[in-house]
C-alpha cells in the first residue's frame, strides 16, 4: 500500500485542509477513460474522503455531495468523447 489514503485523511484534519487527485481523463492513448461508471478492481480512495478531482477537462469538487451530485461533477471532467456513455 502507499500513502494516498493518508495523504488523503491527514489534510482534511488540516485547518482548510483540501485533498486533491489529479489523474489524464484517459489511458492507453487516449483510448480508455479513466472516469468510469463502475468500479472494476481495488480503490485507494474511499468515496467519503474523495476532495477535489483534477483532469486536463477541469476539477470536479465532490467533498461532502451526494451521489447524485457526484455523478455529472465527475462525467464534467471526463474526456469529451466518452461523456455520452458515461450519462
Amino acid at each position: 500500500m502507499g500513502g494516498q489514503g493518508d495523504f488523503v485523511r491527514g489534510v482534511q484534519m488540516a485547518a482548510r485542509g483540501r485533498s486533491v487527485i489529479a489523474l489524464p481523463a484517459t489511458a492507453r492513448d487516449g483510448q480508455v477513460s479513466r472516469i468510469v461508471a463502475r468500479l472494476g478492481g481495488p480503490v485507494t480512495t474511499a468515496r467519503s474522503d474523495a476532495d477535489l478531482i483534477v483532469t486536463e477537462f477541469g476539477v470536479a469538487e465532490l467533498r461532502g455531495q451526494p451521489l447524485d451530485a457526484r455523478i455529472p461533477r465527475m462525467i464534467a471532467i471526463s474526456d469529451p468523447k466518452f461523456r455520452e456513455e458515461l450519462e
